[in-house]
């Protein structure tokens, strides 16, 4: 369509004083007067922007525009209502909900210029035609095309850009690295409020690559928003948390998704006290993804409840294949986030050798695991790799732990020393539980009586009432 055309439906719009969604309004009853049914109002509005920008008008929309304005079909896009865009030709008032009684004549030039070949007159619905003598199943053929032209016009319409998605990827990617070193409570809460702009933006028309993106986006955002909530203390939130993420993964068919949602939800299970429920989720993220660092999580997942069920050959089994699976695997797309959906080397350390300490036959080798973690804690992330905050300060204590069921009291309180002076906002549900090992081998025989034994299991029994909980209950609003 020309610039003129375009520029005359605006301003034969304007005159009216219409705005988009009247001039919508208006070419639907006129539609509805003819016997057809027009798309919904957003997709005609943006329709009407279109063609009042430069985009070309079909003949079906042409014939509406003449009824709405009372014009002949010469008259379209003329400069004067009375006026004929061409000489020599018949016209017929056209009435807004007027029906077509006869052949209504096109100009003998076009009234706007356009870069594809002229094309006999056809009717939207085929009740008449341009020539008298052309076949029916011209008429349907060019029908059919203008009608595919049409609905493709409505498919191609998105609301949501380029710049959003990357911005809602980005989001995630931020909160996902955040969560290693950052306070769950005020993750959470961002978490939130990123949460809340992906489910506007699914209430959107999107293409279907962009409803797979927000899936996605979504599915991930609440694996890490369950990890938040369990760290706060909330396994039953965390576990719908999870369920959330698994309908969302379903949809889209993701199945390394699937693997690390089946990873937290067995890490939950594995916190509140629930070892046999953890090794069967573990087994079913195995199956979903064999290789690569999530398979290698899952492995050591598997390998801890197994221990913790007293099934030590099953436990070593499993650490042997988390490294077997470390080397074989290649990346994926929750890899490449990062942060919570990594494992670092130092983690899968502390993973192996906090299964061996729950083995009273593995004691050497859960130590040499535990320090081997330490070790690379210390010495910092690798290239590629995050340190989670909470992996670090778990592997002390399991080390405290097997360091006093040796007699080795003042090394226990040296490793203890930085889990201890962890701020509030970092002492998550995990440790606070975890620590309980620690008082539990200074309740033995050969501590009683012992002052340094006495102050250390002090200051445990300080650390788990500051927790993140009780700061949160002390809130206003704070629940009891």
């Amino acid at each position: 369509m020309s610039e003129t055309l375009s520029g005359w439906l605006r301003q034969q719009r304007q005159s009216r004083s219409w705005a988009a969604a009247e001039m919508a309004r208006q070419l639907r009853d006129a539609a509805t007067a003819a016997g057809d049914v027009l798309p919904a109002s957003d997709t005609l509005i943006a329709m009407i922007r279109r063609w009042e920008r430069g985009a070309g008008v079909s003949e079906r929309y042409r014939l509406y525009y003449c009824r709405v304005f009372g014009i002949t079909v010469e008259q379209f896009g003329c400069d004067q209502p009375s006026q004929k865009c061409s000489a020599g030709t018949v016209a017929t008032a056209v009435t807004p909900g007027q029906a077509v009684e006869g052949p209504v004549l096109h100009s003998a030039g076009p009234v706007a210029r356009s870069d594809v070949p002229p094309e006999p007159f056809v009717a939207y619905g085929g009740s008449w035609d341009h020539d008298p003598g052309m076949s029916w199943i011209t008429r349907e053929v060019l029908m059919a095309a203008h009608e595919s032209s049409e609905h493709a016009e409505r498919a191609e319409h998105r609301e949501i850009g380029d710049a959003t998605l990357e911005q809602l990827r980005a989001d995630v990617i931020r909160l996902s690295r955040d969560s290693m070193t950052g306070e769950p409570w005020l993750l959470f809460l961002e978490m939130r409020r990123v949460r809340n702009r992906l489910h506007a933006a699914l209430d959107r028309r999107l293409w279907p690559r962009d409803a797979a993106e927000l899936y996605l986006l979504l599915g991930c955002l609440s694996d890490l928003a369950a990890v938040a909530a369990a760290a706060l203390g909330y396994t039953s939130a965390a576990e719908e948390l999870i369920r959330a993420g698994w309908a969302y993964a379903t949809v889209i068919d993701h199945r390394p998704l699937m693997a690390h949602l089946r990873l937290q939800l067995a890490s939950i299970c594995f916190w509140d006290e629930q070892p046999r429920q953890a090794l069967d989720l573990a087994a079913s993220g195995l199956s979903y993804l064999a290789d690569g660092p999530t398979a290698t999580h899952l492995h050591v997942k598997y390998a801890r409840a197994a221990a913790r069920l007293g099934d030590g050959d099953g436990a070593r089994r499993a650490i042997s294949a988390a490294a077997d699976a470390r080397e074989r695997g290649p990346g994926d797309e929750i890899l490449e986030l990062g942060g919570e959906f990594g494992l670092s080397l130092a983690t899968q350390h502390y993973f192996a050798g906090s299964a061996l300490a729950e083995l009273d036959d593995a004691l050497d080798d859960a130590a040499r695991e535990l320090d081997e973690a330490a070790s690379l804690y210390a010495a910092g992330p690798a290239p590629g790799e995050q340190h989670w905050f909470g992996g670090r300060a778990l592997a002390d204590i399991d080390r405290a732990a097997i360091r006093l069921r040796a007699g080795g009291l003042d090394d226990a309180v040296t490793v203890l020393e930085p889990v201890l002076s962890l701020p509030r906002g970092q002492r998550i549900t995990a440790l606070t539980s975890r620590v309980v090992r620690v008082r539990t081998e200074l309740a033995q025989p050969i501590y009683r009586g012992s002052a340094q034994a006495r102050e250390l299991d002090e200051r445990i029994e300080q650390f788990r009432r500051e927790t993140i909980v009780a700061d949160l209950h002390s809130l206003p609003g704070g629940s009891a």
